[in-house]
This record gives structure tokens, C-alpha cells and sequence, in this order.
């Protein structure tokens, strides 16, 4: 995917092929099942923050794709404020994963981290073709956003360890369905030589 210009007037500075979505990881999980689907969260957590960190240290961009929890006029620093500052059950995974300088934000409307956001053109203009899908929930918004990004070319993967659902036979079957369907790599994080990663240009096959 060609860059049109250096950058989106300063706002995308970076480039990398492969680029790493988090998504819906930040939540006040104040929602029916929540709780359950916090269980699991915090089960994860763990890999994620550590597949977060060694995405930042080789130059892996970071891209927090949120629900707007259904207020338009929403935008994401206030989810973050609303989610460290309020007392929420979601506290210790939005405190975890909290972005850092230089992370990206798009705010969702719908399942679909592509639909009606900008997302598609951040990505375009930093030089994506792989993406690294993690977060909430692997069976709805994880699956969803994998499915578009497939539509548009983008090679998958999906960390087994690194994204979760309510309900553990839901992520397995949402995981074989991607792998299936989609093309997508899901082996888990702690499966994967992330360095021979780095060195195949991002292709988890080790071809370049």
C-alpha cells in the first residue's frame, strides 16, 4: 500500500509493515457479563502487555482501537480518564495498557475497528501490510476487524494468548474460524520467535 505523502500532516510519523491493534482493551467492564469477560481479560493480560512491550522496542506502531461505549461525543482520552479515575472493575487492565507517547487511538462506532473510523487510513499511511490483532472480544469486535482487514488484503495474526472472550469455547472457536476463513496465523505470542519475526519482514512464514 503506497504512502501518499511522508505522513498525515505530522499526525502518522511512523512506518512499519506490520502494525499492532489493540482492541477494546480499554473498558470499565460496568456491563452485563462483564465480570466474566474480565476473568478472562486478566488472564491475558500478562501476554499482551509483554507482546506491547516488544512492539515498541522494535518499532512495531500501536494502534488502541476503542468502543465509543455509544457516546458520539466521546473521545478516547476520556474513556482512559473515566476508566483509570472511577473506580471501574476494568481499572488494572486500562492501568496495564494504558497508552504510551506515540500510541494511535481510533474510536469505533461498531463492531469493526474499519467501520467509520479512520483506521483504514492510518494504516494505509503507515506503510501496513501485516497486522497483529489483539484485545476484546475474539468471538465480536477481534473477529470483525479481522474479517475487513482480510477484505482489504492485510496478512493476520491473531495471538491465541493475547485476545479473549466471555466465554473460552467462544475465543477457540472464533480463533479456528480465523485461522480457517480469514488466513489468519493464530498461535500464541509465547509460540513465536518475534525477533526471526522481525527478521522475515514481518511474515510469520520467515519469507520475506
Amino acid at each position: 500500500m503506497p504512502r501518499f505523502s511522508r505522513d498525515l500532516h505530522g499526525n502518522v510519523p511512523d512506518e512499519s509493515v506490520a502494525v499492532l491493534l489493540l482492541v477494546d482493551v480499554i473498558s470499565d467492564f460496568e456491563f452485563p457479563g462483564g465480570e466474566q469477560l474480565l476473568t478472562h481479560a486478566a488472564a491475558m493480560l500478562p501476554r499482551l502487555t509483554a507482546l506491547k512491550s516488544w512492539a515498541r522496542q522494535n518499532g512495531v506502531p500501536a494502534v488502541y482501537v476503542n468502543d465509543n461505549f455509544g457516546r458520539w461525543s466521546s473521545d478516547f482520552r476520556h474513556l482512559l480518564d473515566h476508566c483509570l479515575n472511577d473506580g471501574v472493575k476494568g481499572e488494572p487492565i486500562a492501568r496495564a495498557l494504558a497508552p504510551l507517547d506515540g500510541d494511535y487511538s481510533v474510536l469505533k462506532p461498531k463492531h469493526s475497528g474499519f467501520y467509520g473510523t479512520s483506521l483504514e487510513l492510518v494504516l494505509k499511511y503507515l506503510g501496513a501490510t501485516s497486522l497483529i490483532i489483539t484485545g476484546l472480544t475474539t468471538d465480536i469486535c477481534v473477529a470483525f476487524t479481522a474479517a475487513d482487514a482480510y477484505m482489504r488484503e492485510y496478512r493476520l495474526w491473531i495471538p491465541s494468548d493475547c485476545t479473549a472472550a466471555a466465554d473460552a469455547r467462544h475465543h477457540q472457536a472464533a480463533l479456528d474460524y480465523m485461522k480457517r476463513v480469514l488466513d489468519a496465523e493464530v498461535r500464541p505470542a509465547t509460540d513465536i520467535d518475534l525477533q526471526a519475526f522481525v527478521r522475515s519482514g514481518f511474515n510469520l512464514n520467515g519469507q520475506s
